[in-house]
């Protein structure tokens, strides 16, 4: 069967050495059955130093260097995997990231997760998210569930892009016609979970709490804050198999939208919206346990 894309994923594309935060740097990066079975079959070149480098203790992974940088990262931010044995070689998780698939009952669905700065600045930047092409082929069968998110996703874009209408009414609309909204709960409340989730960096706890659900930002900044918010429900709601799970990954989406506006109404420098959009992405949507904490704030 055919994947499914926003029409933008086409054009990404690693930035590798150009990347200020390299996905290579401070993550634990998990080696897939198959390819660990392979680096450590290595004896030669320098399949020999990749196989060196797995610590098979629990899930096979690499064992990170000095200042948690992946040990194949040569001193130009090149990885040298790559060089040395070609593309081909990569494990499954840098042959992927930061791509996330989707089963929906329409089907498979592929995206780039934001944390990425370049996919960041792609999806912050393109208008296409209601169009979509073919990504490629997969094996299998489309979702079997009773709930269809991609048909209510439809729904919420046709409201999300109809820029006839103001930004703020369009929000409102979507939070009727879903009985959803980060309003409904208080900013003290949103700053009590904000300030309990886990942190990769501590400084980005005092970052959120200046959220608020009101936030009063230039109306310059609502195309950028639209096409988060299709990118959110697009990664997060889509593949929920029922109401309660859309609605909760609806909220979870919104009130990301709403991070990201209040960080824009306090530094309403425009040139900072991709670095922001990507800080909300690390520390939140791309942990399980956070974007959890913020998804049960909705579970009723």
């Amino acid at each position: 069967m055919k994947i499914q894309a926003p029409e933008y994923y086409k054009d990404f594309k690693c930035i590798a050495h150009k990347c200020r935060h390299s996905c290579c740097i401070g993550w634990e990066i998990d080696v897939d059955g198959d390819t660990a079975e392979k680096y450590l079959s290595m004896t030669e070149g320098y399949g020999r130093a990749v196989a060196q480098s797995i610590d098979t203790e629990g899930s096979p992974h690499f064992r990170l260097g000095e200042g948690d940088r992946c040990p194949h990262l040569d001193g130009n931010g090149l990885c040298r995997i790559i060089l040395e044995m070609g593309e081909d070689s990569l494990c499954e998780i840098c042959r992927e990231h930061p791509r996330f698939y989707n089963a929906t009952p329409c089907g498979m669905e592929v995206g780039v997760g934001i944390s990425c700065e370049e996919a960041c600045r792609l999806v912050l930047s393109s208008d296409g998210y209601m169009n979509f092409t073919e990504a490629g082929e997969y094996e299998g069968s489309p979702l079997e569930c009773g709930f269809d998110g991609v048909s209510e996703r439809e729904k919420i874009y046709k409201i999300l892009s109809d820029r006839a209408v103001p930004y703020s009414d369009r929000l409102s609309s979507i939070c009727e016609a879903y009985g959803v909204s980060p309003k409904d709960i208080e900013d003290q409340a949103w700053h009590r979970v904000f300030a309990s989730l886990e942190y990769l960096d501590e400084a980005h706890k005092s970052l959120f709490s200046s959220y608020t659900s009101t936030p009063k930002y230039e109306k310059e900044a609502e195309p950028i804050l639209e096409r988060a918010l299709a990118y959110f429900i697009y990664r997060h709601a889509s593949p929920a198999e029922d109401t309660e799970s859309f609605i909760a990954s609806l909220g979870f989406a919104m009130t990301c939208e709403r991070l990201l506006a209040s960080l824009l109404a306090t530094d309403p420098d425009l040139g900072k919206a991709a670095e922001y959009a990507r800080i909300i992405s690390e520390e939140i949507e791309y942990s399980e346990e956070n974007t959890e904490a913020v998804k049960s704030e909705f579970l009723f």
